[in-house]
């Protein structure tokens, strides 16, 4: 009689049949898991990465194939910036942590950089956590991690992800380092962007604090991470410090909500399945059965983003336009509420959204009267 199977084990076995039998998963990333704490309503996007859904394969098969992703331009303009960030031994990188971060310690004239090669994302992480307790049990000392392998659990399974850098400093305490191509213009850059890399650090601060908590003492991992970027409109490499307690707050706490993947699978009708390979229509049925949360910001960090902005223009959703005009609209859901909220054929008065919709309509009238009415020139 085979043994009972414990409730990690149903979920993987649900979440296997919702991606296919014969479908391997896709890995989770940092890039993924920091697009989940930006959008934490989207049970979509949550059961699709929690079951390992290539999202990519399956917004083809759905008729909305994903412009997300970097060029390969993009890639390797930023693979060479890297380059030259980390070239003699990290020298410049240690530099600019040094002056951002860490001023008071000694300059790093010379920094250890172990050796992380192993096989598979296993040995890796295990050669990286290592690598990270030799480094915490010798103090005085900076150490440059290029490329290591952490590991997250995320609902009861390993998330391998691969941080550019992690430095320790003379004080025993690491730093994560993000080495982005976009340009930092006078000292400021892409507030998006800024935003979205530090919701990808975040998830790797939170690697690295599990790897801390199995050390004792455990060393203190820095939640101001250093950002490293092309100094305005040439190749030199500049830094800024940013800090992630939001990020890495929000993250953690959306990571911790993923075990509603459970509730999220065990509510689908039986028999679904993600399978790219499925008839469309079949697939088509399969994806709506989940209840999506669409915004514009989801066009650059979903690659179902096509596919659920055409179902929710379609639907009329206010969501369409902008999670701040959804936050204004408080109960009005869809563009035909508001419409009518703001034309005073339904909605209540008393509501402070609808009296502003209906206010901004009598302004409207007002202004295009008065245009109206003016004699031509």
């Amino acid at each position: 009689m085979p043994p009972p199977r414990t409730r990690g084990t149903a979920l993987r076995h649900r979440l296997a049949e919702l991606r296919g039998p014969e479908v391997p998963a896709k890995a989770l990333d940092a890039r993924a898991l920091a697009a989940l704490a930006a959008n934490p309503g989207c049970r979509r996007r949550a059961v699709l990465d929690g079951a390992g859904v290539d999202k990519s394969a399956l917004a083809g098969a759905l008729g909305a194939p994903s412009a997300f992703g970097q060029s390969q331009f993009a890639l390797t303009r930023g693979n060479a910036f890297e380059a030259k960030v980390k070239a003699d031994g990290g020298a410049e990188l240690l530099r600019l942590v040094h002056e951002k971060l860490d001023r008071s310690a000694e300059p790093p004239a010379r920094a250890q950089v172990p050796d992380l090669s192993a096989a598979g994302p296993e040995g890796r992480a295990a050669r990286t956590a290592l690598a990270l307790r030799e480094a915490a049990g010798a103090p005085g000392r900076w150490t440059l991690l290029d490329h290591p392998m952490l590991a997250l659990d995320v609902a009861g399974s390993p998330a391998f992800l691969e941080p550019d850098a992690v430095v320790t400093h003379p004080d025993g305490s690491w730093t994560v380092v993000e080495i982005k191509s976009f340009p930092m213009l006078d000292g400021s850059a892409d507030p998006s962007k800024v935003g979205a890399a530090a919701r990808q650090a975040a998830v790797y601060v939170l690697a690295l604090e599990q790897v801390a908590a199995r050390l004792s003492p455990p060393p203190r991992v820095r939640h101001r991470i250093l950002l490293v970027c092309p100094k305005d409109f040439s190749n030199l490499p500049t830094a800024s410090a940013v800090d992630i307690r939001k990020q890495r707050a929000v993250t953690a706490r959306q990571l911790s909500r993923l075990t509603r993947i459970e509730e999220i699978a065990d509510a689908l009708p039986e028999g679904t399945c993600f399978d790219p390979e499925l008839p469309a229509a079949e697939l088509t049925a399969a994806v709506e059965a989940v209840p999506a949360t669409y915004a514009p910001e989801c066009l650059s960090a979903c690659e179902l983003a096509f596919h659920c902005r055409d179902r929710s223009r379609a639907a009329g959703a206010v969501t369409s336009l902008g999670r701040s005009v959804r936050a204004e609209l408080g109960g009005l859901t869809t563009v035909e509420d508001v419409l009518a909220a703001a034309h005073g054929t339904a909605g209540d008065p008393a509501d402070p959204a609808v009296a502003a919709l209906r206010r901004a309509a009598r302004l409207r009238a007002e202004a295009l009267g008065a245009r109206e009415a003016a004699p031509c020139p």
